[in-house]
Formats: structure tokens, sequence, C-alpha cells
């Protein structure tokens, strides 16, 4: 078993209330959650405006599937226009750790 996690930090375009952050972060988290069908959640910087902290996981037999899925993951938040990427966060576990 392999298990694959993201972290992402987001700076949020011009967004002035914690309203109009849900609304730019909410499409991006159901868009991977359908697209990849990952588990994904705002985990952090949740009362600031214009920051976002997103953890994506995933679980797979086979290592090199899960790291495609957290690259076209990666790949689908960086080309967001509304969100400015930070930094990514990568972290992988296999059956020896």
């Amino acid at each position: 078993m392999y298990v694959g996690t993201l972290s992402f930090d987001l700076l949020l375009g011009d967004v002035r209330s914690l309203k109009e952050k849900r609304s730019v972060v909410r499409p991006i988290i159901a868009e991977l959650q359908r697209k990849y069908t990952v588990s994904v959640a705002e985990v952090g910087d949740q009362n600031i405006h214009r920051r976002a902290l997103i953890g994506l996981a995933t679980v797979s037999g086979d290592a090199g599937h899960v790291s495609d899925v957290l690259d076209r993951c990666e790949r689908l938040v960086a080309a967001r226009p509304e969100v400015e990427l930070l930094s990514v966060r990568r972290r992988f576990h296999g059956d020896e750790d």
C-alpha cells in the first residue's frame, strides 16, 4: 500500500471576506475530488482572507499511480488563475515506512 499527500499553500487573489474565500477554495476542492477521486480539505489558515492551506491524500497499491495522481493534482492547482501557488509539500509513504 502506498499513500501520497500534498499540502498546497495558496495566496488568493482579490478576496475581501471569508465568504469570498470560500467561493474560490470550494470549487478547487470539488474539482480535485471529482477528477481524481482523492481526499481533499482546507486544513489551515481558515480565518485568513487571502491565504488557504489545502491538504490532499490518495492511496493505491501501485507507487507509480500515486505519483501520477499527485503530479496531476499539483498541475491542476498551479494552473488555476485565481490563486497563486506559494508552495507544495509532497509526502510519500510506502510499505517500508
